[in-house]
């Protein structure tokens, strides 16, 4: 079964950095087909909201993976909430800073995994910790910062773990 694994960027970040291209590598491994949204062009969240949602309606029905870091994360959470999401995988998500989503409302479906550093300074672990209180989703915190440059190789690994699960789950 080949699953469509698509990336939403962080504010200042672009749609092929560092994390997306090693995650990218993984999700490739693993037999599925990726794209990563370019949002450089579209600074109002609600802008970055609206374009997933369309690329989210141009698929050709396999399931969708929706990965996302910062703004990205948020971006793809409320995305996941209006569409049939087999999973999502979140990077220090920029949740209840902003944006007209109610975040504690949305009709998730999916597994959720949420990775978050410690010292992060931008976006507080709390917020993570609260979504995933509400949701139950699996969040792992590490000893990094809000890039979680330094656990890139142990991000990479909670990536794979993750959706290993919802290829597995699918397959039945």
């Amino acid at each position: 079964m080949s699953m469509q694994v698509i990336f939403s960027h962080g504010k200042e970040s672009g749609p092929w950095g560092t994390k997306i291209m090693a995650l990218a590598e993984v999700a490739k491994d693993l037999g599925c087909q990726v794209d990563s949204v370019d949002y450089r062009t579209d600074l109002d969240v609600e802008q970055r909201v609206s374009r997933l949602k369309n690329v989210l309606q141009q698929q050709s029905g396999q399931p969708i993976y929706l990965v996302g870091s910062s703004m990205g994360g948020y971006v793809a959470t409320v995305a996941a909430g209006s569409t049939d999401c087999a999973g999502l995988f979140l990077m220090a998500p920029a949740f209840y800073l902003g944006g007209y989503a109610d975040i504690d409302e949305l009709p998730l479906k999916c597994p959720v995994d949420i990775v978050h550093g410690w010292q992060d300074d931008i976006v507080p672990v709390a917020n993570s910790w609260r979504f995933a209180l509400g949701y139950r989703a699996n969040l792992h915190v590490l000893n990094d910062d809000h890039r979680l440059v330094d656990t890139l190789p142990q991000t990479t690994e909670l990536f794979k773990q993750s959706l290993t699960r919802v290829i597995t789950n699918l397959s039945g």
